[in-house]
Order: C-alpha cells, then sequence, then structure tokens
C-alpha cells in the first residue's frame, strides 16, 4: 500500500515538473479589479397562508385555529466604500413591514424569516447595518473577490486579522451555510435560516451593535465577537451595561475541497449575560403561591445562558449539495432574543437547474427538529409562556418542520419561489396540528459598481 502511494506521488511530481517544462501549466488568474465603491438594492415580499387544524385548546401565545392569510415586506439599500486599501465602510438602511400568522406567535421554528416581532405591520424605516471592516494582513498571498452586497470587490490578504466594529447582525459572520443561510433567497423557517438552539444577541429586528474578530488562513478560520443583548426579552432597546451583559460568541470554521467540490464544518460556542429569569424559579414560585409559572417574575441581573452548534455543507457536483445543523443549549433560562429551542437537528438537499436547462433556478427540501429540555417543557405545561409561544398547557413532543422549495429566476435579478411547509406538533404540542402553510416569495436585486 505505500508503494503505491509513492509510485502515485511520484507520478503526480513527473506530470507537474513535465508540464512546467513544456511551460503547460495554468497561469494565476489576473486580480480583480479593486472597487472603490458599490451599491445594491434587493426588495423581497412573502405571502403566506395557513387553514384550520386540529386545536382543543389555545392561548394567547397559540397559533389560531382559523384561515390566516399574511404578507410581508422589506426593502434593502446596501451600501459599501473603500476608505483605505484595507479599510471599508458600510451602511444599510432598510424598511420592513407586514404581519405574521397570530403575531408571529405559535410556532418555535416560524414560518416566516422575513417577519421580526414587531407591534406594528405599518412598513417603517430603521438602521440595519453600519459598521467598519479592517484588515491587518501577514504574507504576500491574495484572496480574490467579486462584487456583492456588503462586499467589495478586489483582494484581500489571505492569512488576515479582521476587525469589524459598529451595528450589523451576527448572523452576518457566524452559523455561515452555502444551503441555508438567507430566508430571501434559501429556505424560509426562522431554525433553518440560522441555528435556533442559538439565542443570538439582537434586537426584536435581528441587529445589535458589536464587534467581531476573526483570525482567517486559506483552510480555516477563527472568530469571535461581543454584541448587545436586550433589555428585556425581544425587546426594541439595548442594555447599554457591557460590562455585565452582552452575548459573547467564538467559532472554528475548517473548509476543504472533495474532488474540487468544496465543504466546510463551523463550531459555535456562545455565551449570553442578561436580566433574564429561569424556568425552575418560575416553577417554584408557581407552587408557592398557586399561581401559573411566569419567567418575566424570575428575572435576576447576571443571569447566564449558554450553549453550542455545528454548521456544516458539502458542494456534491456542480449542481447538488447537502447540508446539517446540530444545536444545544442549556435550557434553564428563558428565551431572551432569537426563539424557543433548546435542542436542534436539521438537514437537507439543494439543486440547481442545469439538468432541465434552468442554471438559476434552485429545488430543496430539508427536515428541521425542534427540542425543550425537561424544565422548560414542565414549564409550559403548567401553562407558562415564552415571548412567543404558549398553549396554556401541553403534551409535549418535539416540533417537526419540513420545508421544500423550488426558485426560478423570471429575469435577471428577479426571482419567484414557490415553498410548502408542514409543521407537526407546532409549539411542542402534540394535543394540536399538524399545520401546513403554503408562501410565495418575490425577490428582487439590483446592483450597480463604480470602479
Amino acid at each position: 500500500m505505500l508503494r503505491c502511494h509513492l509510485i502515485r506521488i511520484a507520478l503526480f511530481l513527473a506530470a507537474t515538473l513535465n508540464g512546467r517544462a513544456q511551460g503547460t501549466t495554468n497561469p494565476p488568474p489576473p486580480p480583480v479589479a479593486e472597487e472603490r465603491w458599490n451599491l445594491f438594492w434587493q426588495a423581497t415580499s412573502i405571502g403566506q397562508y395557513h387553514g384550520t387544524f386540529r386545536s382543543p385548546y389555545e392561548d394567547a401565545f397559540s397559533l389560531q385555529d382559523y384561515p390566516e392569510r399574511d404578507v410581508s415586506l422589506t426593502t434593502t439599500l446596501f451600501f459599501g466604500l473603500r476608505l483605505d486599501q484595507n479599510t471599508q465602510l458600510y451602511f444599510n438602511p432598510e424598511i420592513a413591514g407586514g404581519r405574521g400568522f397570530s403575531g408571529v406567535d405559535g410556532l418555535a421554528n416560524s414560518s416566516n424569516g422575513e417577519l421580526p416581532r414587531v407591534a406594528t405591520a405599518e412598513p417603517k424605516p430603521y438602521l440595519a447595518r453600519l459598521y467598519l471592516s479592517h484588515d491587518f494582513g501577514f504574507g504576500w498571498e491574495k484572496e480574490s473577490f467579486d462584487s456583492d452586497e456588503n462586499q467589495l470587490a478586489g483582494e484581500r490578504p489571505m492569512n488576515r486579522y479582521t476587525v469589524m466594529l459598529g451595528r450589523f447582525t451576527l448572523t452576518d459572520f457566524f452559523d455561515d451555510n452555502r444551503y441555508s443561510h438567507d430566508p430571501r433567497t434559501q429556505f424560509m423557517g426562522w431554525a433553518v435560516m440560522y441555528n435556533g438552539a442559538w439565542d443570538y444577541p439582537a434586537d426584536v429586528r435581528g441587529y445589535t451593535w458589536g464587534w467581531v474578530h476573526e483570525f482567517h488562513t486559506r483552510h480555516w478560520s477563527l472568530r469571535y465577537a461581543s454584541a448587545a443583548m436586550p433589555r428585556v426579552a425581544n425587546g426594541l432597546r439595548f442594555d447599554r451595561r457591557l460590562f455585565r451583559d452582552r452575548g459573547d460568541v467564538i467559532e472554528e470554521e475548517c473548509r476543504w475541497e472533495m474532488r474540487k467540490n468544496p465543504g466546510a464544518v463551523r463550531f459555535m460556542e456562545y455565551v449570553n449575560h442578561a436580566d433574564a429569569g429561569t424556568y425552575s424559579a418560575a416553577i417554584a414560585l408557581a407552587k408557592a403561591t398557586g399561581t401559573v409559572p411566569d419567567i418575566t417574575a424570575t428575572r435576576r441581573v447576571g443571569t447566564v445562558k449558554y450553549g453550542v452548534g455545528i454548521s456544516a455543507d458539502q458542494q456534491i457536483t456542480r449542481q447538488l449539495g447537502v447540508f446539517a445543523r446540530l444545536g444545544w443549549n442549556d435550557g434553564k433560562t428563558e428565551s431572551f432574543a432569537f426563539t424557543a429551542i433548546d435542542r436542534l437537528a436539521t438537514g437537507g438537499v439543494s439543486l440547481t437547474g442545469q439538468r432541465w436547462r434552468r442554471p438559476f433556478d434552485t429545488v430543496a427540501t430539508e427536515l428541521t427538529t425542534s427540542g425543550l429540555s425537561a424544565i422548560h417543557a414542565e414549564y409550559l405545561a403548567m401553562g407558562g409562556h415564552d415571548f412567543l409561544i404558549g398553549d396554556g398547557r401541553i403534551r409535549y413532543a418535539p416540533e417537526y418542520a419540513w420545508e421544500s422549495y423550488y426558485s426560478a429566476r423570471l429575469f435577471s435579478g428577479f426571482f419567484a419561489t414557490l415553498d410548502l411547509q408542514h409543521v407537526s406538533n407546532p409549539a411542542y404540542n402534540q394535543d394540536r396540528g399538524p399545520v401546513w402553510i403554503p408562501s410565495l416569495r418575490l425577490h428582487w436585486e439590483l446592483g450597480k459598481q463604480s470602479f
């Protein structure tokens, strides 16, 4: 066996040297022209429907058992400016509006990733992102980037230490996935677009203030971030006491190629510090007072929530790819910033349309299993509420969400998507559901670059 490997290595080296001697080696690709600024725009509208379903009881935070038809709309401007060779500024004003099913309540894996839990459906402008990015390069090797949203075309050091500072969403930099990371073009469910067990620091719209540090090489990256937590669960205002209350996250990423098909795996760990409550304290207080447990009555300074996550993707061929995520958090502390999921497993397949002469189309399917810790499930069974689920009582079971979509490019920059979701045991309750949710998504994107 060793001899076979040595022969293969010798043949490879001989072929390489022969190619160099004959001048047949491939020349290095030309450098990408450096972009001084760019401007992109997107608009996305999602219309959804669900009908009636089995529902022997419900409460204020339940998915309502009557037909609902709801529409969301977001539009975003992406402006990038190069301040010097290694420093970039990004600015994203955004408008969002619309309604979600039952006030975006009743599902742990909510069905529309474009909808936050805001109090009004009226479209309102706000600042999504405003941050600086600066590279400290090491060595001579460069990496080329094309022009894109929040990405200026040009070259950056292959080995670099980068600092990002300002307003952004941590999902811009962590928990990435080639096949499931953008509800405007890929899967729509909250727990499949991001890791649902990661209670990532953010306001009700999904953004925060903080900084990110990244050390990047050709085959691996290491990231760390510290960001502001909301004052209250799912709140719009931030806690400014950052030395006491904040969210910290670390991620290690490894990248490779299998027969020229890229793959990656990312390991994430996080710790949140917030003025939050615990499920055990809420249950103890309810038993002592003879009342329904209320997590908000147990909020204390310096409460800690921690968890881990894995995100992996692998291109099988140029048309076919697979992906998976796993997530876990301690399950003791209230769901504070994202959604009510303590355990997560999701996996899926994505296929582009080259075989039927539609190279810009995508068809994909996935299954997500969401679960709770035992103490969290007991809290809900006793009638407690999280900020987006609570049926007054439950017969616990994991929430299963199957989602499939077909995205078709109708013309350059404009995509229409048909999406279908099936949710069993909504909000972890065997007594309710299942629910079918068909959706229509329209997405339009435009870009203008200047060199």
